[in-house]
C-alpha cells in the first residue's frame, strides 16, 4: 500500500470522527437528525471525508473509493432534502433516516478494506483487493445495515417525534 499523505491523514482522522460521532447518535437517538449535535457532527464530518476523498488518488485515477464519495455526497443531499424540505410527506423522515445512514455504511467499506490491507503493520490481514475475506466483511457490513435499518425505520414508526438534544442552559 502506498504512505498516506497529509489529506489521507486528514481524510481519515475526519471519517474516524464521522464513525464515532455517527455510532453514538445512533445509540443515543437511534437515527441521524440534524436536530442533534452529534448529528449535525456526523453529517459535517461525512461531507468533509467525502469531500477530502476526491483530493486522494492512490492508484493513479478515479477509482471505487471516488464512485463510493459521489454516492456519499448524493445520499447527504436527498438526507438533507428530506430532512428540511419534507418533499415526500410523511414519508420524509423515513428517507432521511435511509439516506443518511446508508453513509455510515459508506464508511464502513473503505474504513474495513483500508484497514485490513494496511494493518497490523508490516503484515496486512489482506495483501490483495480480491481475497474472499474481504468479500465476507462487505456482507456481514451489508447484513448489519440492513438489521440495522429495519431497526430504526420500526423505532420511527413507534416514535413520531424527531428526537432533540436538551438546549444547553447555564
Amino acid at each position: 500500500m502506498p504512505e498516506i499523505l497529509p489529506i489521507g491523514w486528514f481524510h481519515t482522522a475526519m471519517g474516524i470522527i464521522a464513525l464515532v460521532s455517527g455510532g453514538v447518535t445512533l445509540v443515543r437517538f437511534k437515527e441521524i437528525s440534524l436536530q442533534t449535535r452529534s448529528g449535525l457532527i456526523y453529517l459535517v464530518t461525512t461531507l468533509i471525508t467525502a469531500g477530502t476523498a476526491f483530493a486522494i488518488f492512490q492508484h493513479g485515477g478515479f477509482g471505487p473509493a471516488h464512485g463510493l464519495a459521489v454516492m456519499t455526497l448524493a445520499a447527504l443531499a436527498v438526507g438533507t432534502l428530506a430532512a428540511t424540505m419534507k418533499p415526500f410527506g410523511k414519508w420524509s423522515r423515513y428517507v432521511q433516516a435511509v439516506f443518511f445512514t446508508v453513509t455510515l455504511l459508506f464508511h464502513c467499506i473503505p474504513a474495513v478494506t483500508d484497514g485490513l490491507m494496511r494493518l497490523p503493520i508490516g503484515n496486512p490481514v489482506l495483501t490483495s483487493i480480491e481475497d474472499p475475506l474481504l468479500k465476507m466483511c462487505y456482507l456481514v457490513l451489508l447484513a448489519l445495515f440492513l438489521v440495522g435499518v429495519s431497526l430504526q425505520l420500526r423505532w420511527i414508526q413507534r416514535h413520531p417525534v424527531t428526537p432533540r438534544e436538551p438546549v444547553f442552559r447555564p
